[in-house]
């Protein structure tokens, strides 16, 4: 089980208060407000149609996709729905804004309070789960990209962001350190891609986190925060967090005063800089915006959302423990992503429950080992399912002893076998991998072993168990590793009475 959540961290006697907004771009093709495409990667300014241009006289029209994928990722934290929501202005200039306001929503968001639960310092002595508030996850489009330097001493402007769909997902102040921070964006990037609403690729800018730090001494108020921009690494959310906790206990400890500001994060120096002064919601000057008409959503449409939701990661992993007998530990690693559980249960359906825990060993170890080190996603497996099936069947009836099975593997992934359901068999037949499993067969090795190696035999039955082990190497090293183990194991024993 889980250990209890610490009742306090303290960093030199202070208290660390952290709060998080992640915005997360939602994986339509169009935009949230015109139809223009959301590609990644194409050449600037070619995915910004006249909407996106702000052009005089055109209007925003809903994209029904991004409400319907904001549902459910309400619906996975647990979250009240908000079934009237509406639209607003939030009014700021900044030249790749080119409406010189952007369409959010304030008054009335699309999913109000909910929750996540989190791990933390998972895997660890320390590990622990907490409950983390979600005050509210709004929809809201994107603005484009200022890219400097684009020529020298020049910035130019990228709108093929603007009016990418995002959905914004503000926490409650309920972290107290980095670490809870960083559980807390796993958490939630686990879930938008788990429910196939998200790609969630930190590196191309759609996902990404913004992160209020602030610290005080214990049982006082509030501290003065600081919002920490544009995060878009687990590493770097974690050394930004840490750096302005010193940062700001710094300031307090030296008799100054921590301003609240936004601030950048600098990795190659591992300190924040002040980017300007922090906004208020009211500098905004938010109104509802009168070219969008509230969302009113329709309860046969909730109800149709609710019912194509997947079973979360949480249910998944209680399901794994209590139907295939499998720990805590294997199951979250096993439900680590959708992809990967959905791998894992359909070569148990294949077969068979008796034999879920070799399974999830051999997913668990030789696949996704070779997986990370080819640097590829269980989706992009050499491996198909029904291939994988069979070199576990291939175990389970003897046909392979385990060192046999690792050959076969790597094989396996390396492609050869052909592309069939049959690739393991292939192999086996190919490179002579059939275990021996003829106990007349190796009774005779056996006895030859006893025979060439009367020193060892003499060690052991003088009292020196690991001339037991030498024996049975000898006979495998004899079978050229095809003899079944356990019959090796049953015979020496016999044998050596």
């Amino acid at each position: 089980m889980n250990q209890p959540t610490p009742k306090q961290l303290l960093v030199d006697g202070y208290e660390i208060v952290i709060g998080l907004e992640i915005h997360c771009q939602l994986n339509t093709n169009s935009k949230i407000f015109s139809p223009a495409a959301t590609k990644f990667g194409q050449e600037p300014n070619t995915q910004a149609n006249i909407i996106d241009l702000a052009l005089p006289g055109v209007l925003p029209v809903l994209n029904k996709e991004v409400v319907a994928k904001a549902i459910m990722f309400g619906l996975g934290v647990n979250a009240k729905i908000g079934m009237l929501n509406a639209f607003d202005r939030k009014n700021y200039f900044y030249p790749d804004l080119p409406k010189g306001y952007q369409i959010s929503q304030m008054a009335h968001p699309i999913v109000g309070e909910g929750y996540i639960d989190i791990v933390v310092n998972e895997g660890e002595k320390n590990e622990y789960t907490k409950r983390i508030g979600i005050t509210r996850a709004h929809l809201e489009e994107d603005a484009g990209k200022s890219v400097h330097d684009a020529v020298p001493h020049m910035t130019g402007i990228d709108l093929n962001r603007a009016g990418t769909p995002l959905i914004e997902i503000v926490s409650e102040p309920d972290m107290r350190s980095a670490a809870e921070a960083v559980a807390y964006v796993k958490a939630i990037h686990q879930l938008v891609t788990w429910l196939g609403i998200s790609d969630a690729i930190m590196a191309e800018g759609s996902f990404r986190a913004d992160c209020n730090v602030s610290v005080r001494k214990p049982n006082e108020p509030l501290g003065t925060r600081n919002e920490l921009k544009n995060l878009n690494s687990f590493r770097f959310i974690e050394m930004a967090i840490n750096a302005e906790i010193e940062r700001q206990i710094d300031v307090i400890e030296d008799g100054g005063k921590v301003i609240q500001a936004t601030r950048l994060y600098d990795p190659a120096t591992n300190t924040t800089k002040a980017m300007r002064s922090k906004e208020e919601a009211h500098d905004y000057r938010y109104f509802p915006d009168p070219d969008l008409l509230p969302v009113q959503i329709e309860e046969a449409d909730f109800h149709a959302i609710n019912a194509s939701m997947p079973e979360l990661p949480v249910a998944r992993r209680k399901r794994f423990m209590s139907e295939f007998g499998l720990s805590e530990y294997d199951s979250r690693i096993l439900t680590a992503s959708r992809e990967l559980a959905d791998f894992f249960e359909q070569v148990v359906q294949k077969v068979g429950k008796a034999h879920a825990k070799i399974c999830a060993n051999w997913v668990m170890g030789d696949l996704l080992g070779a997986l990370n080190k080819d640097e590829k996603t269980i989706t992009e497996s050499p491996i198909s399912v029904a291939q994988f099936a069979q070199l576990i069947e291939r175990i389970t009836d003897n046909t392979l002893s385990g060192k046999l099975a690792k050959q076969a593997f790597v094989a396996l992934f390396a492609g050869e076998g052909g592309d069939t359901d049959n690739a393991v068999d292939n192999i086996i037949r190919d490179k002579g991998l059939k275990q021996e499993t003829d106990t007349g067969a190796i009774q005779a090795m056996v006895e030859e072993v006893l025979k060439n190696n009367q020193a060892m035999v003499d060690e052991y039955k003088g009292g020196k168990e690991k001339a037991f082990n030498g024996l049975v190497g000898q006979v495998m090293k004899a079978s050229k590793g095809k003899a079944n183990p356990a019959q090796v194991n049953e015979l020496l024993k016999k044998l050596l009475g």
